[in-house]
This record gives C-alpha cells, sequence and structure tokens, in this order.
C-alpha cells in the first residue's frame, strides 16, 4: 500500500440552528442542548509529512490568525501522535482560512478536525472512530462535530450526539459583522444573565418531517440574550427585510444566518448585505463535517 505523504481536506463551517445553555457542571464547563449544521463554507487544510523529525509547523494565508501551539490545528495534531503512538516525522500544516474568526461558526475546531482525519490517514488509521473523537474532544468541545458533520443535536458540553435527519439543501447566507465574541467572555455573561432557552425539539420535529418554513420558526440561541443582543437582533430584521423565512446566531456569536426558500432570494439578500458588510456567505448545508479533497501518494 502506497504511504500517503500530503493530504488537502476541506474542513467545513457549523451553525447552530437552536442553542440552549441548559447548566453549569461542577468543573466549569457549561451543559448545553443544540442543533449542529456543516455548512459548505470551509477553509482548506493541507497536511504533509516534512522535517524536521517531531516537529509540527502551521502557515496560515490569515496573519492574524496564530501559527505556534495555540493554535488549534497544532494542539489537534499533538493530541493524534500522543493518542495513536505514532511516530512524528515531522508535519506541515498549510490553513487557507476562509471561515471568519471569534464568529461562532467552529472555525479552528474545524481546522483541527481536518488535521485529525489527515493525520489518521496518512498513518494508516490507528485510531478507531471512537478513539478519534476523543482526541477531538481533548482539543475543543465543537471538534467531535466537525469529525462528524451533517445534522446532529448535541447535548453535554457539546459531545453527546443523536444524529438527526439531513437538512433540507436551502440557501442559506451568512454574515459576519465587523464585531467578535469571546467563547469565554460570552459564557461569562451569560452566567449573570436572564438567558432565553429555546428547545431543540421543534427544530428535530421540523427536520423529521422536511418542513422548512418550521425549521425557520424553530430557530433560537440563549447567546443572543448577551452577545451584543441590540445589533444581532438589528441584522436579524436585516434579514427578513431581505428576503429570509428565519434568521439566527451561530454559537456565541457574532455571525448571523439566514434560512432561505429559494436561490434567488438568497442571492438577493447576500448582495444587499454585502453593501454593508465585508463577510458575507451565500452556503448551502454539508452532509460531512470535513472532507478529503486530494491524496498525493509517494513516488
Amino acid at each position: 500500500m502506497n504511504q500517503i505523504d500530503q493530504l488537502k481536506i476541506r474542513a467545513n463551517a457549523k451553525i447552530n440552528l437552536t442553542l440552549d445553555i441548559t447548566g453549569k457542571r461542577p468543573d466549569g464547563y457549561h451543559t448545553l442542548s443544540t442543533v449542529m449544521q456543516s455548512v459548505s463554507l470551509h477553509d482548506h487544510v493541507t497536511v504533509s509529512r516534512s522535517r524536521p523529525a517531531g516537529g509540527i509547523r502551521i502557515t496560515c494565508d490569515d496573519p492574524s490568525v496564530p501559527c505556534g501551539e495555540r493554535n488549534l490545528a497544532y494542539r489537534a495534531a499533538s493530541a493524534f501522535f500522543e493518542a495513536s503512538g505514532a511516530e512524528n516525522p515531522g508535519i506541515l500544516i498549510a490553513i487557507e482560512k476562509r471561515i471568519p474568526s471569534q464568529a461562532g461558526l467552529a472555525g479552528g475546531s474545524a481546522d483541527a478536525a481536518a488535521v485529525l482525519y489527515a493525520l489518521n490517514r496518512m498513518f494508516g488509521s490507528p485510531l478507531a472512530e471512537e478513539s478519534l473523537l476523543q482526541a477531538g474532544a481533548s482539543v475543543g468541545a465543537d471538534v467531535p462535530f466537525c469529525l462528524t458533520g451533517g445534522t446532529q443535536l448535541a447535548e453535554g458540553i457539546g459531545t453527546i450526539f443523536s444524529p438527526l435527519p439531513a437538512m433540507m439543501p436551502c440557501p442559506i447566507v451568512i454574515v459576519k459583522p465587523p464585531f467578535s465574541s469571546s467563547t469565554a467572555e460570552a459564557y461569562h455573561a451569560a452566567d449573570t444573565a436572564a438567558l432565553c432557552h429555546p428547545s431543540a425539539r421543534p427544530a428535530a420535529e421540523a427536520l423529521r418531517s422536511g418542513s422548512l418554513s418550521a425549521l425557520a420558526a424553530s430557530l433560537g440561541n440563549s447567546f443572543e440574550s448577551v452577545v451584543a443582543p441590540a445589533e444581532i437582533s438589528a441584522l436579524k430584521r436585516q434579514f427578513c427585510a431581505n428576503g429570509a423565512i428565519g434568521s439566527g446566531m451561530s454559537g456565541s456569536g457574532t455571525a448571523v444566518f439566514g434560512l432561505f426558500d429559494s436561490p434567488a432570494a438568497a442571492e438577493m439578500c447576500r448582495c444587499a448585505l454585502a453593501e454593508q458588510y465585508r463577510s458575507v456567505f451565500l452556503v448551502f448545508p454539508s452532509h460531512r463535517g470535513v472532507e478529503e479533497e486530494n491524496i498525493a501518494p509517494a513516488l
């Protein structure tokens, strides 16, 4: 069997169709009930065998992204070699960023998932799926979902999954406003705020029935009460004024998305919002969190 020296992975973003903060554990972690959905907005992550032996090197085309041990992709590579026992020959991770940072879209977690997936393939799959997910959870709570992707109910600290029927193939417009949100600060604010508590049940029922209108009506996020609520509400109103049948914030913010029942309406909204915001994306639901793009076998 040919040795795989390089893999290029499409690392898909996620949105939260619903998100409820259900509690806080003694260890400080918050518990959630959230319906998560992979979308076609993605980073490209290329993982290559490199030199020197034992090293992990990261490059990124976004200068604002840290390329050392703070990067979740670096931590994912370290977690893989620790969990698998494989010898690190030297790894180069090249990240082409398209997913905005500090947006609630799991950009860093998606990159980490891509690295775990790629390394497991390159080293002959030493980690079974459960072990790979455990390695991902050690890096970040969103990493296991980014490894599996699709449409899932996530509970606990976001790592207990129940698959749901695939989301309807509807257009989705995502806007990252010019302000960002720190996940840690958002959770801290949520600890003392009066939160909304959207149930995941209506969204799950809408997915099972295939009703896009019911899904749009079910959108909700506890963090909308504490993360720039006036600005987020105004952006959601803009979406609805521009043809969205439902709008919500993803994760701990600050990206806001709208669901549409036609590609033409979505494109008109994208164009309208692009006049005001720099980061506007027209995307679709995806069935996967990571997707392999190419394999370069050794000569």
